[in-house]
Parts: structure tokens; C-alpha cells; sequence
């Protein structure tokens, strides 16, 4: 009887071991996955906060003697990446950085808006003044046309490619008039207003002979501040020519005979070669997926209505 019940006691403890063996190996788990979901949750909300721009926004605080770089591309408007609140960010803290040795505006545009291009040429400017020994270049790419060029006159000096078109100095508004259309439909226009010109340039509107007068007389008065602005950034070394403010285009090769740019010369170039400091850091800031998403959207629609009625002012 002694030995059955030693038997039955070792029997038991087997049993203990392993269902204790058991339940330390579930906790095991059960920690190991709380462990490896709150990993994969980790990565899935640092993507998400880099894809909100919340990190990961510059290259380069501890990057050393350097050329910063801010990049201009494609039109330039309040809704863009082009904006002057985008560019004028990135030039304050490219001037800003206490390892900067030079600038660079890399611009690939074909302009866009005054306005906007004219808030971007006059911070240069007292950038320019409030850092002296900080110079800035413009490296023209593809395309640096009308609002693009406004801006590339307030550097020291521009670069380009042989290729590069480069110019057109200039002003345009432009839009449709659906008149023929409406009465072709049987379609009466209702336009109410208060004040003779509140309906100007209405698309769907005759347009009287003063108000194109009108228009074109505001046009120019933008193309003389264009003109003045190019003046003044360009100095002696422009070959003046009344083609030159025509809105003509040129390549990058002839607009050095012109005046209009100093030499060629790409990023990497300028960087180690005028700058003389070859390594280039972009201080460009990166819109984020919110932000463009907000702007494209809220954006569209008055996009949309601007173009029709012919309002909108644009370099180009």
C-alpha cells in the first residue's frame, strides 16, 4: 500500500511539473506577442508620422560645412509645393544653419503667380542683407520661365544648362466666353450687381470694350514691376533689348549671351566648385500626405472657377 501511494504522489508532481511547465510557456507567448504587436504597431505609427511630416522633415542639423539647397519646382502658387510659404521656410533655415556655406535655388518652374513670386524675391533679398557673407545661387534645371526667372533675379549669380529654357518675361490672364454657347442653347444669362464692374470678366458675359482696356492696362502695370525686378537683379550684365521683356523664351546657352544668366553649372557643380563645399544638403520642407492632400482638395474647385472666368493673373 506504502509503494501504490509513493506512486500515485510521484504521478502527481509529474502532472504539477507539466501543467506549471505549461502555463509558464502560454505566459511565455502571451508576452512574446504583446511584445511583437506593440513592434508592429510601433512601425506602423512612425510611418504614419513620417507620412504626416511629423518627422523626418530636414537632412541635415549635424551635417557639417555644407551648401543648402531649396528646391523651386513646378508652378508656382499659394496651393503648391512651389508656395512662397514652402520656399521662404526653407531659405530661412538654410541661412539660418550655422554649418551654411552658400545657397542654392535649384528651380525647375514655368512660373505661376506674382504675388508669390514676388514675396520669394524679397526675402532673398533680405536674406541676402541680414547674412552678407552667405552668398545665393540659382541653378536653373529644365525650365526657368516668367515667375521662375522673377525669382532667379534676386540671386547673385544663375546657372544653367545649354538646354535650359529660360525667360519669358512677361504677364497673361487668360480664361473662355461661353456667349455664342449659351444662345446656340436657349440659355439666358441672369447677372445681378451691385456696381458696374462687380461682373468683370464674367465668362458667360459680352466683355465690353473698357474693361478688356482695363485689363490690359493691370497687366502691364504687373509686367513694368517684372521688368524693374530683372533691373534689379541683373544689373549691367543684362544686354537690354526690347525682345528681351517680349516674353520670348530662350535656351540656357543664349541666355548667357543675353545677359539673362552667368554660366553653367549644375547643383553638384556650384556646390564644389564656387561654394567650395561639395557636400549639398536639402533644406526644402516636405509637404506632408495631409497637407497636400487639404490643398489639392481645397483647392480645385476655386482652381477650377479662376480659370474659367479668366482671373487669374500668372508670370508665364
Amino acid at each position: 500500500m506504502a509503494d501504490y501511494g509513493s506512486g500515485d504522489g510521484w504521478e502527481r508532481q509529474v502532472l504539477e511539473k507539466l501543467a506549471t511547465a505549461a502555463l509558464a510557456e502560454q505566459r511565455r507567448a502571451r508576452r512574446w506577442g504583446i511584445f511583437f504587436k506593440l513592434l508592429g504597431f510601433g512601425y506602423l505609427f512612425a510611418l504614419l508620422f513620417i507620412g504626416l511630416g511629423w518627422i523626418g522633415q530636414k537632412d541635415g542639423a549635424l551635417a557639417g560645412k555644407h551648401t543648402a539647397v531649396v528646391s523651386l519646382e513646378g508652378e508656382i502658387a499659394n496651393d503648391s509645393a512651389a508656395s512662397a510659404e514652402n520656399v521662404i521656410a526653407g531659405l530661412q533655415d538654410a541661412f539660418e544653419d550655422s554649418n551654411t556655406q552658400g545657397v542654392i535655388v535649384r528651380i525647375n518652374s514655368p512660373g505661376g503667380s506674382p504675388v508669390q513670386a514676388g514675396y520669394i524675391f524679397d526675402e532673398i533679398r533680405r536674406l541676402r542683407a541680414k547674412y552678407p557673407e552667405i552668398p545665393l545661387y540659382a541653378v536653373v534645371e529644365d525650365v526657368c520661365a516668367s515667375g521662375g526667372y522673377y525669382v532667379a533675379a534676386a540671386a547673385d549669380k544663375i546657372f544653367v544648362d545649354k538646354a535650359s529654357i529660360v525667360g519669358s518675361i512677361g504677364v497673361l490672364m487668360d480664361g473662355f466666353g461661353f456667349t455664342g454657347t449659351l444662345e446656340k442653347l436657349g440659355i439666358e444669362r441672369r447677372l445681378m450687381t451691385a456696381g458696374s464692374n462687380k461682373g468683370f470678366l464674367d465668362p458667360f458675359s459680352p466683355l465690353p470694350p473698357e474693361q478688356r482696356a482695363y485689363a490690359e492696362t493691370m497687366l502691364e502695370e504687373i509686367h513694368q514691376q517684372f521688368i524693374k525686378v530683372v533691373r534689379e537683379g541683373r544689373g549691367t550684365r543684362l544686354k537690354e533689348s526690347p525682345e528681351i521683356y517680349s516674353g520670348l523664351i530662350w535656351t540656357g546657352a543664349k541666355s548667357i549671351e543675353l545677359g539673362l544668366a552667368d554660366d553653367f553649372g549644375s547643383v553638384e557643380y556650384v556646390a564644389r566648385e564656387v561654394v567650395k563645399a561639395e557636400k549639398t544638403v536639402e533644406f526644402t520642407p516636405k509637404e506632408s500626405l495631409v497637407d497636400r492632400i487639404a490643398k489639392r482638395v481645397g483647392a480645385s474647385f476655386a482652381s477650377t472657377l479662376a480659370t474659367l472666368s479668366g482671373r487669374g493673373i500668372v508670370l508665364r
